[in-house]
């Protein structure tokens, strides 16, 4: 199970009780916020209400079929990375999802380490930063490796603090609010304490330097551009 990897949000669209259940949680151990439906309805409801950093879409749905749904996304200008996941194995199945939007196609049963490497590079490839690094001061994030260093040396970050610095980095100079971190990190059936925001940032900056991050109070928080 791969632990210390950048979190996103993530929209899994899975009948299945017990595969859904199964890749939630997985996902959710790797420190990503998971919101998992189990039909076509629910997922268009979800899409239009939140923002997500990836879909996993199983083509079986009770209410019409998973390539209608990714159609559907792709009509109305949606550019979420969607990784499909389906037992059609046949090459013009492949074919069908790929031609139709997907940024991926995997076959059950897979794997859950897997299923994250596609899901990280999917990611990647969309925001255009395949092989970056980005910087702020002493503090560089290896969008490849997920790592962050600090004066040289990797952090030992959670999940969800790797996708705190991950979220500020990549908007570096832009103020970020408390809302937009929240909904980054954290399922529409999470519980979130109400301190929880503040708590991350308060050991991000005892474990990379106090300056690291600007908080503008009452609006939301920052990280510079550059070195």
């Amino acid at each position: 199970m791969w632990q210390e990897d950048g979190a996103v949000r993530i929209l899994l669209i899975e009948d299945d009780d017990m595969l859904g259940d199964a890749v939630r949680d997985g996902l959710r151990q790797a420190g990503h916020a998971v919101d998992w439906v189990q039909n076509g309805a629910a997922a268009r409801a979800a899409v239009s209400a939140w923002t997500f950093g990836a879909i996993v879409l199983d083509l079986g749905l009770p209410d019409g079929d998973g390539m209608g749904m990714l159609r559907w996304l792709r009509q109305e200008g949606g550019l979420t990375p969607v990784v499909i996941v389906t037992a059609r194995d046949r090459i013009g199945d492949r074919i069908a999802g790929l031609d139709a939007g997907a940024d991926d196609y995997l076959i059950k049963p897979f794997d859950i380490d897997e299923l994250g490497a596609r899901l990280r590079a999917v990611t990647r490839r969309t925001e255009g930063c395949a092989d970056s690094l980005l910087t702020a001061g002493e503090v560089v994030l290896d969008l490849r490796q997920r790592i962050v260093r600090y004066q040289g040396t990797p952090a030992a970050l959670t999940a969800r603090e790797y996708a705190v610095v991950e979220l500020l980095m990549r908007r570096a100079g832009r103020l970020v609010t408390r809302a937009e971190i929240e909904e980054e990190l954290y399922g529409f059936d999470d519980h979130i304490a109400s301190n929880a925001i503040e708590v991350h940032i308060h050991n991000l900056r005892r474990k990379l330097g106090p300056g690291f991050i600007t908080n503008l109070k009452g609006r939301g928080y920052r990280v510079d551009n550059g070195a």
